[in-house]
């Protein structure tokens, strides 16, 4: 019976721990200025040619600001978008962008969303990207 109590308290804070990694968002300042601007470079030499210099999208490329990008993401979480570049970027040669390079373009993306800079770098990994909710800038 002991052993039945202390599993249900441990499953019980973990599930709490889980669910308020889950309440993250791109609002809670997610990225770094610095990371930012490895971004912006990042996205110049590999993005800027399909999706527009100012990220207004171009073709079949959509626009990666404003009311286009919130409304492709919003409810989704940053390793969703994380995995969409990752997997198909950039179009001429998926796959070819490192973990970092990923994390830091999508940096970029934020700030150019006008989501706030925070003092801890975007992580280049799936996994705790999945805890950060894309929402509306506004």
């Amino acid at each position: 019976m002991t052993i039945r109590i202390l599993s249900i308290a441990l499953l019980s804070l973990w599930t709490a721990g889980v669910a308020a990694q889950a309440e993250r968002s791109v609002k809670d300042g997610v990225y770094t200025e610095e990371q930012a601007k490895r971004g912006e470079q990042v996205y110049a030499e590999t993005c800027a040619n399909c999706h527009g210099e100012h990220m207004e999208g171009a073709d079949m490329s959509p626009s990666l600001v404003g009311g286009t990008f919130s409304s492709n993401w919003n409810t989704l979480t940053v390793g969703d978008y994380y995995d969409r570049v990752r997997t198909t970027m950039p179009m001429d040669r998926p796959g070819t962008l490192s973990p970092q390079q990923i994390a830091d373009v999508i940096a970029f993306i934020l700030k150019s969303n006008q989501y706030a800079a925070g003092k801890t770098e975007l992580p280049n990994l799936v996994a705790p990207l999945k805890t950060i909710k894309i929402e509306p800038a506004q």
